[in-house]
């Protein structure tokens, strides 16, 4: 077993008490591979923003769990040469298990999701208590949800979304014992968070979504305050990534995400964690699709994933200091 303090790594709970206290939303980054994980660092060590390193269950089955643990240990080096010592936390995103959070822990994680929010109520309450009561053994800190987010994005796939019910979170935050706890307002997994009948257009024929349920999470802030809070789903899907995919022979059709703004909202709330996956997926599918289409002889994977790497730390600077209000929190 590997401690994730031997690793340099923290935990989220220090790290979210300052956010709720100070409105601003860590961000929480997925990655894959090196390129994703050189620009989230460079990114956030340039706007000097504490980070939560995230890792799905579908990405930890692509990259190893061995390298995934020595790529951490080496973000938090890279940091340090790069001149900033930024709090790094390493996630598990929606771990559906006991088992599988356990692996995670024993192989460095300073943190675990663990979403029973599919399950009933009861279900739901005993398996995140079951992991709660194995992390907190290690210092480990657990997030769980209640409610359901629609999309679909790597092993997590729903048809239909069902809004947290405020009734039920003081119950299960006190009998489960868990550090945060995912909501749903209204945000979804995937580019495709809303179909075009959900939206309305605006005098350009954008699609603007449905804004997000408010007055839920001020419901849940009243019943269990300063708890921190956590949304899944929150990729904004910028059009002019989309429109740069498309240009060079993608097809994402009826693309729309969360306006910032109300993400900006959202952070200056109880909400201290922010998950971005889709957006950096685009940013970086967008300048791979460029480069192989404008120069068609070039074969060096360097040319085409240092400019992808590059986007992706650009829209993740942007992220950090217009969206989330982290930057110079680390």
């Amino acid at each position: 077993m590997v401690n994730y303090k031997e690793l340099g790594l923290v935990n989220s709970r220090d790290m979210f008490a300052k956010a709720v206290k100070g409105g601003y939303a860590i961000p929480a980054f997925n990655f894959n591979n090196m390129e994703q994980m050189q620009a989230i660092i460079q990114a956030c060590v340039e706007t000097k923003s504490p980070v939560i390193l995230q890792i799905s269950s579908g990405a930890r089955k692509y990259a190893n769990q061995t390298i995934l643990r020595y790529m951490a240990q080496g973000a938090v080096e890279y940091a340090k040469e790069l001149g900033c010592n930024i709090p790094i936390v390493l996630h598990l995103d929606h771990g559906d298990t006991f088992e599988l959070c356990k692996s995670c822990i024993e192989y460095g994680f300073s943190s675990v999701m663990i979403d029973g929010s599919h399950l009933p109520y009861e279900e739901n309450v005993a398996l995140t208590k079951q992991v709660v009561e194995y992390a907190h053994q290690y210092d480990v800190t657990v997030e769980g949800e209640l409610g359901v987010l629609a999309g679909v994005e790597d092993d997590v796939a729903a048809e239909k979304s069902h809004y947290t019910q405020p009734s039920e979170v003081e119950d299960f935050v006190k009998k489960t014992g868990v550090d945060s706890l995912a909501i749903s307002i209204g945000t979804s997994h995937g580019a495709n968070k809303f179909k075009p009948e959900q939206c309305t257009r605006d005098e350009k024929g954008v699609l603007i979504p449905p804004p997000l349920r408010f007055d839920i999470l001020e419901e849940i802030e009243k019943r269990i305050p300063r708890f921190p809070i956590v949304l899944h789903g929150s990729s904004s899907v910028p059009q002019d990534k989309v429109a740069t995919i498309n240009q060079y022979g993608g097809a994402i059709k009826d693309a729309v995400g969360i306006p910032e703004d109300q993400l900006r909202k959202a952070a200056k709330s109880a909400v201290c964690k922010v998950n971005i996956d889709s957006d950096g997926r685009l940013a970086m599918t967008a300048a791979v699709r460029e480069v192989l289409a404008t120069k068609p002889a070039e074969f060096d994977p360097r040319k085409y994933l240092g400019p992808a790497r590059d986007s992706l730390k650009n829209l993740y600077m942007h992220k950090v200091k217009n969206v989330l209000g982290s930057d110079n929190k680390a």
